[in-house]
């Protein structure tokens, strides 16, 4: 099965992802300021799911477990709209509760049709340091 648990030996390939897909994909950031080392803070004491193919990390979804809070979801540019987002949400959500909630920003409109295509729908609005986001809830699997 393509995915799987994060091992250690992820941790270099999932800094890179993190870092390229948001330098590329987060228009609404400063990409100089975006570091590797970003993903050790942004995904800590999360579980994390890595989507592997022929040997390739391409990808990861990592949930905060205590509130079923899914923090990220990243996959590389060019694997992107091929499935994989989905088959690691689906993972995902297999593992954790329900309600499930993420917060999506508002500027990225390509992940919002993504999660509401899934079942997902806003609760609310807010706003962070990333922008103004909706907050995102389902009770689907």
């Amino acid at each position: 099965m393509p995915v799987r648990e994060f091992l250690e030996k992820d941790r270099e390939s999932l800094r890179s992802v993190y870092l390229v897909t948001r330098r590329e994909r987060f228009c609404w950031l400063n990409g100089e300021s975006l570091r590797e080392s970003d993903f050790d803070r942004d995904t800590e004491g999360e579980k994390i799911w890595v989507f592997e193919s022929a040997g390739k990390v391409i990808g990861f979804i990592s949930v905060w477990e205590p509130e079923n809070f899914i923090h990220h979801l990243f996959v590389l540019p060019a694997f992107s709209r091929l499935g994989y987002g989905s088959q690691l949400l689906k993972v995902c959500m297999a593992k954790i509760g329900r309600p499930a909630q993420l917060k999506c920003v508002s500027q990225n409109t390509v992940a919002l049709k993504f999660y509401q295509s899934k079942g997902w729908y806003k609760v609310s609005k807010g706003v962070s340091s990333d922008g103004d986001y909706h907050l995102m809830e389902t009770n689907e699997s």
